[in-house]
């Protein structure tokens, strides 16, 4: 079963501009250093408050809410049965609860369209330690192995596919690089039912006789077909399976203990409970899975896959993220050099705006990493209810594991959940006034639009000018800041131009007086020629579709002078001329 949901031709100035290094054949930019504790090793985690984490408690206690709304009707029928929620900054974990039930329903009544549910007694409520199906999120783990082997010199990123897999190279895919398969790129279809097939050998020949929907690197798209393509290389370069390798290489040495491929049944009163599998919604008639894999080709593959089939628990996938923050580092075991990761953070489809995308990581995806997206933040979902978030600008990590198919795939549908917790953690990294004890907020509300309004000024003496402090990251041309002015009390507002300025950077000029998308979360100074006039109004207006947004917009200390002096000083009003907000409001975050 797919997750839910090129070549870009030369690298970007982004990734040359901290230098290069070779790493398997491939440009990569030089990492920022680790973070390390005071003892000599790299940042563990421990649970600790917000305040320690450096965060709002208020708005992780608005992640739980949020999270806690999709247990009811969403909008018919619950997004999940349950999920364990986890979210940190740095090396606190600052949230770490579970909600709703891992074990509800034992069938699916397709009749009725209602779950049957298990005795009150038999229901498992969900605990931190639950146990879960990562699906797709599995990709991750294939991924980070087939870096290690880059670093090694076994595998090479721009190297073909059929150079380790002689038949892998028939049906038009001889071409198809190592690099395609971790982007998406390499022209696969979305995915193909290998469990149709009665034994291994004729799975493999599915594969071996596929050929692709487009040519390779020349689009994008999402296929399971890359990552099992994958795990073939890896099995075959290393002479070992991939459980084998998750244990060895990744697990082991970072003391995730409850991670691992095939859960014995040991574990399964720990597992959340997945779908009632039956045709025709699923491939298998396999009745309630639980403590089996979910994905039908992953299963039939004896429950170790390229793309799916791991299971984990929140903290295990938070000690993952953080050992990636870390630069590849937990504490004293290192499972990746600080370059590889900076390599798996880099996007490698430049040619193909909106499907941003490292080495097995997704990048800048509002859809279900809400605010917390910026060019820089990684993360994955996974089709059982799944996700990973790690933004490295703000060092802050989410994990949301749901049984979002418990009792069948077809209640749920997009991931709300996802983006509403991930907005709740955006919000709560605070951002500092540049001036004084309060900035104006925009808000984060999806659907409207916001306006911060000068007093009516009189800048008929000339060489007016506008200054102030600017602080924006929304969601790339959806929402958009414009600052404007009339002359006619506000019959009709023209653009004004302006320039912001960032620290150490050179000015950038705004000519339709409008921004959009990433400025690095940092403050910029903005300066704004005004025209002269007898009635001039100046607002910030800040417009939002009706999908999703960014962390939002701040202005701080807005001050207008001319050749006549001061005309308007947020911080002196005079004659009790003030700023006019509706939609924006004081924050001191």
């Amino acid at each position: 079963m797919s997750a839910d949901t090129a070549d870009g031709g030369r690298l970007t100035r982004r990734q040359l501009g901290r230098g290069t290094l070779a790493l398997g054949g491939a440009l990569v930019i030089a990492p920022l250093p680790a973070s390390a504790s005071a003892t000599g090793g790299a940042t563990t985690l421990r649970h600790g408050s917000p305040e320690r984490a450096g965060l709002l408690p208020a708005s992780l206690r608005q992640l739980v809410t949020d999270a806690r709304a999709f247990l009811g009707p969403s909008p018919a029928h619950p997004w999940y049965a349950g999920a364990v929620l986890l979210a940190g900054r740095g090396g606190t974990v600052a949230l770490h609860e579970p909600i709703g039930m891992a074990v509800r329903y034992r069938a699916y009544d397709e009749k009725t369209d209602t779950g049957v549910e298990f005795p009150a007694e038999e229901q498992i409520p969900m605990a931190e330690d639950t146990v879960f199906d990562l699906a797709s999120v599995s990709k991750l783990f294939t991924s980070i192995l087939a870096v290690q082997q880059i670093e090694r010199g076994a595998l090479e990123l721009e190297g073909r596919v059929a150079s380790y897999l002689p038949e892998f190279g028939g049906a038009g895919k001889q071409d198809i690089t190592v690099r395609q398969l971790l982007t998406h790129t390499s022209g696969f279809r979305a995915w193909i039912p290998l469990y149709t097939a009665p034994t291994y050998e004729e799975k493999l020949r599915l594969i071996w006789n596929e050929a692709p929907l487009n040519p390779p690197g020349s689009a994008y798209l999402y296929s399971d077909l890359n990552l099992i393509s994958l795990q073939l290389v890896l099995e075959k370069i290393t002479g070992r399976g991939l459980d084998a390798l998750l244990r060895d290489e990744i697990t082991a040495p970072l003391g995730m203990r409850r991670t691992r491929y095939n859960p014995p049944a040991s574990w399964r009163p720990e597992v959340a409970a997945t779908e009632d599998a039956r045709k025709p919604w699923s491939g298998l008639d396999r009745g309630l899975v639980w403590g089996e894999v979910h994905d039908e080709n992953a299963f039939s593959l004896g429950g170790i896959a390229g793309h799916a089939g791991v299971f984990s628990t929140a903290w295990d996938m938070a000690v993952l993220g953080r050992t990636l923050l870390n630069g590849g580092v937990y504490g004293r075991a290192r499972i990746l050099r600080p370059e590889s990761v900076e390599l798996m953070f880099t996007d490698f489809n430049t040619a193909f705006p909106g499907d941003e995308h490292g080495l097995g990581f997704e990048l800048y995806q509002h859809w279900y990493m809400g605010a917390m997206a910026t060019p820089r933040t990684a993360g994955h979902t996974g089709f059982t209810g799944t996700s990973l978030v790690l933004d490295p600008t703000t060092d802050s990590f989410l994990i949301v594991l749901g049984n979002s198919v418990h009792p069948v795939r077809g209640w749920r549908s997009g991931s709300a959940p996802r983006v509403a917790t991930a907005n709740a953690l955006a919000r709560a990294v605070p951002v500092r006034p540049r001036h004084g004890r309060t900035a104006w907020f925009s808000g984060m509300a999806t659907s409207t639009t916001a306006t911060l309004a000068l007093p009516a000024l009189d800048t008929s003496a000339g060489g007016a000018r506008l200054r102030c402090a600017l602080w924006w990251d929304t969601e790339p041309r959806a929402d958009v800041l414009t600052l404007e002015a009339t002359t006619d009390g506000g019959t009709t507002w023209s653009p004004v131009p302006f320039t912001t300025t960032r620290h150490g950077d050179r000015p950038q000029d705004h000519p339709a007086g409008t921004v959009t998308g990433w400025s690095g979360r940092v403050w910029h100074r903005l300066t704004a020629d005004l025209p002269a006039e007898r009635q001039l109004t100046v607002r910030w207006r800040y417009t939002t579709d009706r999908l999703y947004v960014g962390r939002g917009v701040y202005v701080d200390g807005p001050r207008v002078e001319s050749t006549s002096g001061v005309l308007f000083d947020e911080a002196r009003p005079a004659d009790g001329a003030r700023i006019e907000a509706k939609g924006w409001s004081p924050s001191a975050d």
